[in-house]
């Protein structure tokens, strides 16, 4: 027996696969960075609502390494392929961890002031802490490339960012006298979530970028180099800006609209009485010299892409 199929009937097959093809996943880091977010929200909630402090600790973990593994989800599925799962974990781990401990101790010993000098010092051993990390996770890759030292310095950068962070609103919990402020915490990792694409993941990634380019050229990694110190005395100097921002608004403030009678004052370390002018100028600066910091990063790290970009192109048009 024969059967005649209905032609306006079409096979199971033949209506998923297209179904399939065009289907669109969210990104990985995306889905990590909405899961994330959700799980950090729904804590914080949580604790306000039934005031367990038992929930504190996810809060700070969660939304301290929320947006630093986000953004090394997304480097990592730009890298080359020499770069394995497992070098990103260990580059994250060491450059928090031996980042911030490193820091601390060289900190405690050399830096006694918030002053610019001060702050130069800080940049110069937190830059410094990160890019040794990252020299140690780079010893032994079996082929360097520009493109896998963004990532791997990029990793490092927001390892130490993430267990910074966690540290800062630990601190934050602690700032209302007479007990716990979950809303310093709160606050605290929100503007640090924000703030930290431009910061410690942006700077050594440079400094990464510096570093292979010149193991590519030598067949191994070394620090010994002009170029590696260059990148490292510039990023050394961004980090040194972004933290003195608000001391150098309020010096620039003084010095384009001082009188002779402030300026004394400010020297002999007398509080001054500014104008309104001086406000609204010093709360201006305190935007834009902020910002011109990340854009500097921002722009050298797109030339550097550039340059990678380019020079695949033409490897791929002598190759083909």
């Amino acid at each position: 027996m024969t059967t005649t199929a209905d032609p306006n009937l079409m096979p199971v097959a033949a209506v998923s696969a297209p179904m399939v093809r065009h289907r669109r996943h969210l990104p990985s880091w995306a889905r990590i960075f909405l899961g994330g977010g959700a799980l950090w929200i729904a804590a914080v909630v949580i604790t306000f609502v039934t005031g367990n402090v038992n929930l504190i600790p996810t809060i700070i973990l969660v939304g301290a390494f929320l947006v630093p593994v986000a953004f090394v989800t997304y480097a990592f599925q730009r890298a080359d392929g020499i770069l394995t799962p497992q070098k990103i974990f260990s580059a994250f781990l060491y450059g928090g961890v031996m980042g911030v401990l490193g820091a601390s101790v060289l900190e405690a010993a050399f830096v006694h002031n918030t002053s610019i000098h001060g702050f130069l010092v800080v940049g110069l051993i937190e830059e410094g802490v990160k890019l040794l990390v990252l020299w140690l996770m780079a010893r032994r890759l079996g082929r360097y490339t520009v493109r896998d030292g963004l990532v791997l310095g990029a990793t490092v950068g927001f390892g130490f960012a993430a267990f910074e962070s966690a540290g800062y609103a630990f601190q934050a919990l602690f700032t209302q006298p007479g007990g716990l402020s979950l809303l310093n915490v709160v606050e605290t990792e929100i503007l640090r979530g924000v703030l930290t694409p431009f910061g410690h993941g942006l700077w050594t990634a440079i400094a990464g970028a510096a570093l292979f380019a010149v193991a590519a050229r030598r067949g191994g990694i070394r620090l010994r180099s002009k170029l590696v110190l260059g990148a490292y005395l510039l990023v050394a100097v961004l980090h040194a800006l972004w933290d003195a921002a608000g001391l150098a608004a309020a010096w620039l403030t003084l010095h384009l609209t001082g009188s002779a009678m402030q300026r004394y004052d400010a020297r002999n370390g007398v509080g001054i009485t500014a104008t309104t002018g001086q406000v609204r100028l010093d709360a201006v600066l305190g935007v834009v010299l902020p910002a011109l910091d990340p854009l500097i990063g921002l722009a050298v790290v797109a030339a550097v892409i550039v340059r990678v970009r380019r020079q695949e192109r033409a490897a791929a048009s002598i190759a083909g």
